[in-house]
């Protein structure tokens, strides 16, 4: 982002990371005197929003004759490197009271009790009525508890250059299946020589191979390769091998940008030089990439976007597969089990979550509203692609999954990797991923 970070704008205390201790100062909750809570955000566009908020927050809780002081952490991470950092603070008990952290770290910590549940929060708070059921639904763990809210949410599908798809002649209506797609891409590579399409693959990508890439492919032609009775796996459902097959497929007709996907940081010369010089032309890619990727302040702006990029949903996979978006709850919030001033974390967590604060949130992030009551706040009601995500989002495909997320994420990296490397056809990128896979996740996490 080419946002800047101005300290002084801030009322609260900025911590730097390097500085960090962990736990909040004071104790008790929000009604004992002073309390100080702490929050950790890691990307620039998250850092100006939250430290936007702060002191509204703080006035808001004097108001009601509350001291309870914020301290942003800014420590700009990537995910692995939070997850990392963060996995170690939690272990050690000094993490900070809020976290905002994507699904797969909501999964892996809150099975290892490094969260605190929020169901007697939410169900003392009229405002958890407001979400979308599919989206309440997709925050509920394996042990039926809720441990994160959404801090936004979106859907992901195909993004595409509507202005170079015409002009080369080429099809722009929705593609019903894959192999009408394919044979459009074709036609693109034909006329310009290039590779039209990127969908995150391969070890580089990290955890956006399985979360943005292969699994919404996924959940799209086949939903019962998690069994949420048994919490297992179930590595022979056939919708694993259908997705091996369509990334072998794309990539031996020259159609992924193989070379691009194979080096560090993929993101950047492929969704951030050559889809905006519109020389890759369809991009897989999620409600944020209105802002945060090509909006004005993103981090590769395409001028007159609107007017030149356009969406689909995902075609169909496998016969009878109809096109859809896959939803996206993005990052949510979160209390470390071990804070000490947990009712103050909730209050500060339900005002980032209400009204103008997300609306202001959601427009800088480029995240549609989990909620159905902020078409008319603005910002967010100027905003009429995250407007019309919203829509989107009450009849996307989503599939919860438990423990084990992060473990089939590593196994699919790998097995696309083999692909893209040309060391392996769908089936053997399928069966090394079971093998590995199966390694991975243990006996209990696999449906026998």
């Amino acid at each position: 982002m080419k946002r800047t970070y101005v300290a002084a704008a801030f009322t609260a205390t900025v911590v730097a990371a390097a500085g960090l201790t962990g736990c909040s100062s004071g104790g008790g909750n929000a009604s004992d005197g002073p309390v100080t809570i702490t929050i950790m955000e890691t990307k620039q566009t998250n850092i100006d929003a939250i430290g936007k908020e702060i002191p509204g927050f703080e006035a808001e809780m004097a108001a009601q004759g509350k001291d309870i002081t914020v301290e942003l952490i800014a420590d700009k991470l990537t995910d692995e490197q939070f997850m990392t950092k963060m996995t170690q603070q939690l272990t050690a008990g000094q993490a900070p009271d809020i976290l905002d952290i994507g699904e797969s770290m909501a999964i892996s910590w809150s099975s290892a009790g490094y969260l605190a549940p929020l169901d007697g929060y939410l169900e003392a708070w009229d405002g958890w009525s407001h979400y979308y059921p599919a989206v309440k639904e997709a925050m509920i763990r394996q042990d039926g508890q809720i441990y994160s809210i959404p801090s936004g949410a979106g859907v992901l599908n195909l993004f595409y250059r509507a202005d170079i798809l015409t002009e080369l002649g080429v099809d722009t209506s929705q593609p019903e299946t894959w192999d009408d797609l394919i044979e459009r891409l074709v036609a693109v590579k034909e006329k310009t020589g290039g590779t039209p399409i990127v969908i995150p693959a391969g070890t580089a990508w990290g955890g956006g191979t399985w979360g943005e890439g292969f699994q919404p492919l996924l959940g799209g032609t086949d939903r019962d390769y998690y069994d949420a009775e048994t919490d297992t796996w179930d590595l022979e459902s056939p919708g694993w091998l259908a997705v091996f097959n369509l990334y072998a497929e794309l990539a031996d007709k020259g159609l992924l940008p193989v070379q691009d996907l194979q080096n560090p940081n993929p993101w950047e010369p492929t969704k951030y030089t050559k889809f905006p010089e519109g020389e890759i032309q369809v991009a897989a890619q999620g409600t944020w990439g209105w802002k945060f990727d090509w909006g004005p302040d993103g981090a590769a702006p395409i001028d007159g976007l609107t007017d030149k990029v356009s969406t689909w949903q995902f075609p169909g996979l496998r016969a009878g597969d109809q096109p859809y978006g896959w939803s996206s709850t993005g990052g949510g919030y979160a209390i470390s089990a071990d804070s000490e001033n947990k009712d103050a974390a909730w209050e500060f967590i339900k005002y980032l979550s209400t009204g103008k604060p997300l609306a202001e949130q959601l427009v800088a992030s480029g995240a549609a509203s989990a909620r159905d009551d902020l078409d008319d706040v603005a910002p967010y009601s100027q905003e009429p692609q995250l407007l019309q995500a919203g829509e989107d989002l009450s009849e996307s495909v989503f599939v919860v999954t438990g423990d084990g997320a992060a473990q089939i994420g590593q196994a699919v990296a790998t097995a696309t990797e083999m692909i893209l490397s040309g060391q392996a056809n769908g089936q053997q990128a399928y069966e090394a991923f079971v093998a590995d896979a199966t390694d991975l996740l243990g006996p209990s996490l696999v449906k026998q």
